[in-house]
């Protein structure tokens, strides 16, 4: 029985490092650069989400994309061909944890 308690015991109290770990930020390695270095990174995450949302085919359509770092804050959009008409895929990523802040399609 003792053994059983002490088995559950230590379940808990592993569990309970786990969230704490997670809600502090303390899990894994934390890259010195960010987790999003570069603008090749950048453009990689961008295209990774916009083509579920908004199809294969449009994004690759408005390459070449571009990226720009301000303030911790990649901005990565599509391009359209010269005298085009139209609005181009947007995103946002935090070049410190790689969270998407923000995703748009221009009209």
């Amino acid at each position: 029985m003792h053994l059983r308690l002490k088995f559950i015991g230590s379940v808990v109290v592993g569990a309970v490092i786990g969230v704490v770990a997670a809600d502090t930020g303390t899990f894994g390695i934390k890259p010195k650069d960010g987790f999003v270095p570069t603008k090749e990174v950048a453009i990689k995450i961008a295209v990774a989400v916009w083509e579920p949302i908004f199809g294969a085919d449009p994004i690759t359509a408005e390459k070449p994309y571009e990226a720009r770092l301000s303030n911790g804050v990649w901005f990565v959009e599509g391009s359209l061909p010269p005298g085009s008409v139209g609005g181009v895929a947007e995103a946002r990523i935090s070049k410190e944890d790689g969270r998407i802040l923000g995703v748009i399609h221009g009209q």
